[in-house]
C-alpha cells in the first residue's frame, strides 16, 4: 500500500538571514508571510548597543564651583599662568586691550565649541532614524548668544580643507561604554582665555562627555599647532534640571565707542601699561604669570 505523502504546512519555514543598517537579522520564511526572528544573537548585539549609550537630553544648569573667576567676571589682563602657551600666544595676549570687546564685531559673538563648556546653561538633545531607531546626531543649544551645535554619529566625512570654518566646527560622535566622544575640526580662529590668547583655526577639539545619575561632566581636550606647546585640558559639570528654563539670547551690535574706521585696540609690544599687575598683586613671579607649559605641572 502506497503511502500518503504528508501535506506541506502553509506555514512551512525557510529561514535566510540579511543584513540590515550593520546588523545581521535571521528571517523566517512562510508561504504566507516573512517573520524578522529576534534571535539570542541580534538581541544580545542591540541589547549591548542600547547599554553602551547613555541618554544625555535635557536641560542642564552649569555649575560653576571650579575656576569661578575666569568663568564669570573673566581673568587678569595677562594672566597666562597654567596655560600651555607659545611664545606667539603669549606676544598675542600682551598686546590684546579689553576695549576689543566694545567692537560691533565682538558684541555679540558666541563662544566656540571649545570655550562653550565654560559658559553657561546647556540643552541636549537627539535626532533619531525613524527607520532603525539609532541616534543619528545629538544636538546642543547655549543660553549665551544662543549657539547651537551638530554632533553627528553616522561617521560621516569631514569637510574639505577649503570648507569654511564655524563657531561650532564639525562635530563627529562615538560611544565608549557610558562616555561620548567628540571630535571637532573646522572652528573659527577664537581663543584660549578671554584676555587675549588665542586659539587657531587649525586646532582640533577632543571632547568627552560623561553621565554620571543627575550630573554631566564635559571633558575638553585642545590641541593647536600655532599656539600651544602641549594639550590643554579643562572640566566643567552640569546638574539636571527639569524647571530650567533656557530663554532667548537676543543681541544687537551697537557703536559703544566713536573710533576711526578699521581700527582695532591693542598694545604694541613691550607698552601694555597692565605688564606686571597681576604678578604683582598675588606676589608671583612674572615668568610664572606668563605661562607656558611649566607652570600647569608643581615645582
Amino acid at each position: 500500500m502506497a503511502h500518503k505523502k504528508p501535506e506541506q504546512s502553509p506555514f512551512a519555514i525557510t529561514e535566510f538571514t540579511r543584513v540590515v543598517e550593520g546588523i545581521e537579522v535571521r528571517f523566517a520564511l512562510s508561504s504566507v508571510l516573512v517573520l524578522p526572528v529576534v534571535s539570542g544573537c541580534l538581541f544580545g548585539v542591540a541589547s549591548s548597543e542600547v547599554a553602551a549609550q547613555f541618554d544625555l537630553s535635557g536641560n542642564w544648569r552649569a555649575l560653576v564651583h571650579e575656576d569661578q573667576p575666569e568663568r564669570g567676571p573673566g581673568p587678569d589682563i595677562m594672566e597666562f599662568v597654567g596655560l600651555p602657551i607659545n611664545d606667539a600666544a603669549r606676544l598675542a595676549g600682551m598686546s590684546w586691550d579689553p576695549a576689543q570687546l566694545a567692537m560691533p564685531e565682538f558684541q555679540c559673538r558666541p563662544h566656540p565649541a571649545d570655550y562653550g563648556s565654560r559658559h553657561s546653561h546647556l540643552r541636549i538633545w537627539q535626532e533619531v532614524d525613524a527607520a532603525s531607531q539609532r541616534t543619528v546626531t545629538w544636538r546642543t543649544h547655549r543660553e549665551w548668544q544662543e549657539p547651537e551645535r551638530t554632533i553627528y554619529m553616522d561617521q560621516r566625512q569631514r569637510p574639505s580643507a577649503h570648507a569654511p570654518h564655524a563657531w561650532q566646527g564639525f562635530s563627529l560622535g562615538n560611544w565608549d561604554g557610558n562616555m561620548l566622544n567628540i571630535l571637532t575640526t573646522d572652528l573659527k580662529r577664537g581663543y584660549i582665555r578671554r584676555n587675549g590668547i588665542p586659539r587657531s583655526d587649525e586646532a582640533e577639539l577632543q571632547e568627552h562627555y560623561i553621565r554620571h545619575g543627575e550630573f554631566l561632566t564635559i571633558i575638553s581636550v585642545v590641541q593647536d599647532p600655532d599656539y600651544l606647546t602641549e594639550p590643554f585640558i579643562r572640566s566643567s559639570n552640569y546638574i539636571i534640571d527639569p524647571k530650567l528654563v533656557i530663554a532667548p539670547y537676543p543681541c544687537s551690535p551697537a557703536v559703544e565707542i566713536e573710533r576711526e574706521r578699521g581700527y582695532v585696540p591693542h598694545y604694541l609690544s613691550g607698552q601694555n601699561p597692565f605688564n606686571g599687575e597681576y604678578a604683582t598683586r598675588y606676589g608671583i613671579e612674572l615668568d610664572a604669570s606668563l605661562g607656558g607649559a611649566q607652570t600647569m605641572y608643581p615645582k
